[in-house]
């Protein structure tokens, strides 16, 4: 077990610098969305932190229709064995 790798972000370090350039970045993009003029089509687009918004309601979007599309399309854990397991129980071996 002396062995064992240490990956990237398995120091704890490594994460915060992470979250913390994250957290710099997206207030620095907060203060220049007051000092760069946008070139808009619709009025809406003028307000202070609508392309934030606007991200984060199609994220959510996309998660909840994932959940609500995974509800019709999701099949049993034994789906893809359920043949073979019926074929091994009649005495039939899955090669034959």
């Amino acid at each position: 077990m002396a062995d064992k790798k240490t990956y990237l972000f398995d120091n704890q370090r490594n994460v915060q610098l992470v979250l913390y350039t994250l957290y710099i970045s997206c207030g620095i993009l907060l203060l220049l969305d007051f000092v760069i003029h946008r070139h808009t089509i619709h009025r809406w687009e003028g307000l202070l932190g609508f392309y934030s918004i606007y991200g984060f309601i199609g994220c959510t979007a996309i998660v909840i229709g994932s959940k609500w599309l995974r509800a019709l399309v999701e099949r049993k854990e034994d789906y893809y064995t359920r043949d073979e397991l019926s074929q091994t129980e009649e005495g039939r071996h899955v090669d034959e």
